[in-house]
């Protein structure tokens, strides 16, 4: 009997020797991809040793087994596999090959996460808060008062809600003039930019653009989709000339305000033309809204193509692409896709519709950060309408384009990985 007992343990410390990490794929056989990235957070806030095998098997995740860690990914709904001490060593053997593809990538520390958004945003309002959420990472709510106070310094990863920046409330004027929560914005807009010394919204708005320049200048990663994009870059571009028509701050724009944008104030964009008219829906020529259509582009042919990367010589836009499809279906929203002709020459683009000209995810470095600019309003809504009620990410956990937004929250805790030169 003793003899027997002997053996059991011998047995079991031979599989857990053989057994000590767990991979987490992230290629078609992961049941619940957006959760996956949540167990990448989870693990370290822990402080447990992670690694991002970029290109391997779409972008999967490496820890040290432990029932701790099989446990929440058995909660979560996530796939695992518990590999052998020898397996992950002939994975990171074959991934360290000059002729593969791929990069083992180690993540350091937790981003802590802020979203820009206004307190009484609508459930339809943003992508990013809902899939953080579904995702189970945890992130902090500012908005202009605690931009103006100058707490964007305690975060590292910020998130623009699809906010307007220049000041226009989205140019929602002309359809939602009447709406109850179109008319709360703007009281509680102008009642902040009172609060805080500024005149009108549109200049609160170009401070906290400005202050957030300064967040991405120190080394702070900045993420955005839809409005916030286009709008950002055109507040930055326009400092110190009324865009603004009456109907949005109580007095006349600038006439001549497309000769006196300065473009080079921007992150992406250069050479578009303002759109003059208050009540059209649209910020500028950058985007594709308006234009898309001419092409007979339909929900079927609405798809945009992901750049591979080197993973080896470039992860940082290797990390961002990470995905198991490199083709990703298209989705509306205020602001749609960016005209190419319109996108900076240094700009990397990142994804594309090549056959309509639009470059749907783009990305820069600007000082010791970088920033990430990602077209449409939800990766799973195709038309988007204001109102609708929010997407249930249940019955979507495995979205390519939510994919995406998942690998920029990720992608901050690779930063201090050396980069090749």
């Amino acid at each position: 009997m003793k003899k027997i007992v002997f053996l059991f343990f011998i047995l079991l410390g031979t599989i857990s020797s053989k057994a000590s990490y767990i991979l987490i794929p992230m290629d078609d056989s992961q049941k619940n991809h957006l959760k996956a990235y949540g167990i990448a957070y989870w693990a370290l806030k822990g402080e447990l040793e992670i690694y991002w095998l970029l290109n391997y098997r779409s972008g999967s995740f490496m820890v040290p087994n432990s029932k701790t860690v099989s446990n929440e990914c058995t909660v979560r709904g996530v796939s695992y596999e518990v590999i052998s001490d020898a397996q992950s060593n002939s994975i990171l053997a074959d991934i360290a090959n000059p002729e593969q593809n791929q990069d083992a990538v180690k993540l350091e520390k937790a981003p802590k996460i802020a979203v820009y958004t206004p307190k009484g945003k609508q459930p339809w309002d943003d992508a990013v808060t809902l899939v953080l959420k579904f995702a189970e990472i945890p992130y902090d709510e500012i908005y202009d008062e605690e931009v103006f106070l100058d707490k964007l310094k305690d975060y590292d990863w910020l998130h623009l809600h699809h906010e307007d920046f220049t000041g226009q409330y989205g140019k929602f004027h002309s359809q939602f003039q009447y709406a109850a929560w179109y008319q709360k914005e703007v009281k509680d807009n102008e009642a902040m930019a009172k609060k805080l010394g500024f005149k009108k919204t549109s200049e609160m708005k170009l401070h906290t653009a400005k202050k957030i320049k300064e967040f991405v200048f120190g080394g702070g990663f900045l993420f955005a989709m839809c409005s916030a994009t286009d709008s950002y870059d055109i507040a930055l571009a326009s400092e110190g000339v009324d865009i603004c028509e009456s109907v949005f701050d109580h007095d006349p724009m600038d006439k001549n305000a497309n000769s006196k944008i300065d473009f080079t104030k921007g992150f992406a964009f250069e050479n578009y033309k303002l759109s003059m008219n208050p009540f059209e829906y649209e910020y500028s020529t950058i985007d594709t809204y308006q234009t898309r259509s001419q092409y007979g582009m339909t929900e079927a042919t609405d798809v945009f193509t992901l750049f591979e990367f080197s993973a080896k010589w470039d992860p940082v836009p290797t990390m961002l692409c990470q995905n198991h499809t490199n083709t990703v279906k298209g989705f509306w929203g205020q602001t749609v896709a960016f005209n190419k002709q319109y996108v900076k020459k240094n700009v990397l683009v990142m994804g594309e519709s090549k056959a309509y000209g639009e470059a749907r995810y783009i990305h820069g470095d600007y000082g010791k950060g970088t920033w990430t600019f990602y077209g449409g309003h939800d990766p799973e809504d195709y038309q988007h309408r204001v109102e609708e009620p929010p997407t249930d990410l249940s019955l979507h956990p495995n979205s390519p384009g939510y994919r995406l937004i998942l690998n920029n929250i990720l992608f901050p805790a690779a930063k201090k990985k050396k980069q090749k030169t």
